[in-house]
């Protein structure tokens, strides 16, 4: 079960990514398509429904062409 600090972490990292995506006038279908995610699973990580390993974060900052740690500088 996850804690009420890491559902604020995953809710954080979530709006900082639909924020990325936005800016760079990204689909979601777009995003996913560039990092080999299916569309709905990119809705999931922007509402912190779920907790990303280290890899999809890479991945999905490659599909947004940022860095890793642009990823996390929220």
């Amino acid at each position: 079960m996850k804690s009420e600090k890491d559902i604020e972490l995953l809710k954080q990292l979530g709006l900082h990514v639909k924020k990325i995506r936005q800016e760079k006038g990204l689909s979601h279908r777009q995003v996913a398509a560039a990092c080999n995610l299916e569309h709905h699973r990119i809705i999931e990580i922007e509402q912190g429904k779920v907790n990303i390993t280290y890899t999809t974060l890479v991945e999905l900052a490659q599909g947004l062409g940022v860095t890793p740690v642009e990823m996390v500088q929220i």
